[in-house]
């Protein structure tokens, strides 16, 4: 029984830390927009202006976008065929943990006949854990210059890093896996 719990701990802890790093990602386009046709971007500044982040991070944004631009054909222009812009919300997460069980975090909380009874290890009966963390939404829009049209959006949802070294890496997977789809029918 006791090597059953560590398992379900072990388990359930890897359940959390994978949904963490992963980023969903989604994508919406006008569907009589020609793709094709786009060749050149710039960034619109005055959209970008107005998303509530760091200018830190507006960069470390943008540099990743642009690099997935480049990577895909696209050169940055004066007169763009595209204007990037880009959007952002974050939520916190509170998540309290009650472990009434007699089991709690990485052990079992006690031996003998009932739940909780003996000498035992773990957290005890009735300690609630917190655990805290920020999803967060980023929305990368492509206009049509000539238009004035908004003609692809990708999202991208997951958990932020508040460790400074991994964020730039977290914003380039945000970044690198809302534009996997762009242009749209590229990822068949």
């Amino acid at each position: 029984m006791k090597k059953l719990l560590k398992t379900l701990s072990l388990i359930a802890l890897l359940v959390v830390v994978s949904s963490c790093t992963s980023v969903r990602v989604a994508a919406d386009y006008d569907k009589n927009a020609n793709f094709g046709e786009y060749k050149t971007f710039a960034f619109f500044k005055t959209g970008i202006d107005k998303a509530e982040i760091s200018d830190l991070d507006k960069r470390r944004i943008l540099r990743a976008i642009e690099a997935e631009l480049l990577a895909k054909g696209l050169t940055k222009s004066e007169k763009p065929d595209l204007l990037v812009s880009l959007f952002t919300k974050s939520q916190q997460r509170v998540d309290v943990y009650n472990n009434s069980w007699g089991y709690g975090g990485w052990g079992w909380a006690g031996w003998g006949p009932g739940w909780g009874m003996g000498p035992g290890w773990g957290w005890g009966w009735n300690q609630p854990s917190v655990s805290t963390s920020t999803q967060g939404v980023l929305y990368i829009d492509l206009i049509d210059s000539n238009k004035k049209e908004l003609v692809w959006q990708g999202m991208g949802t997951g958990y932020l890093s508040r460790n400074m070294e991994k964020k730039e890496a977290r914003i380039k997977e945000f970044v690198t896996e809302i534009m996997t789809k762009y242009p749209p029918g590229a990822q068949q």
